[in-house]
C-alpha cells in the first residue's frame, strides 16, 4: 500500500482544513485500486457543506474517472 497525504487550511488552521488523501492498493500485478478522499474539519465547516457536497465531490469523481482513463489507455502505472 502506497499513501500521499496533505493537510491544508483556510487562512488559519482550525478556521476550514483540509486532509487530502490518495491510498493505491496492488491487488494483482495488473489492478490497482485507488482510494481518493477528504477529511474537513474546522469551525466553518458548517458554511462550507454545500461546496463538500456539492462541487468537491462532484470534482473528486471526475478525477478518477479521468485517471482510470488514462491508465487503462496508456498502461502508465
Amino acid at each position: 500500500m502506497k499513501e500521499l497525504r496533505w493537510k491544508g487550511s483556510l487562512i488559519v488552521p482550525g478556521l476550514f482544513d483540509g486532509e487530502h488523501y490518495f491510498i493505491l492498493e496492488k491487488k494483482s500485478d495488473h489492478e490497482t485500486v485507488l482510494t481518493q478522499g477528504e477529511y474537513f474539519s474546522g469551525v466553518l465547516i458548517y458554511f462550507f457543506r454545500k461546496m463538500i457536497y456539492g462541487v468537491t465531490y462532484s470534482d473528486f469523481k471526475s478525477f478518477n474517472v479521468a485517471l482510470k482513463e488514462q491508465v487503462e489507455n496508456r498502461n502508465i502505472l
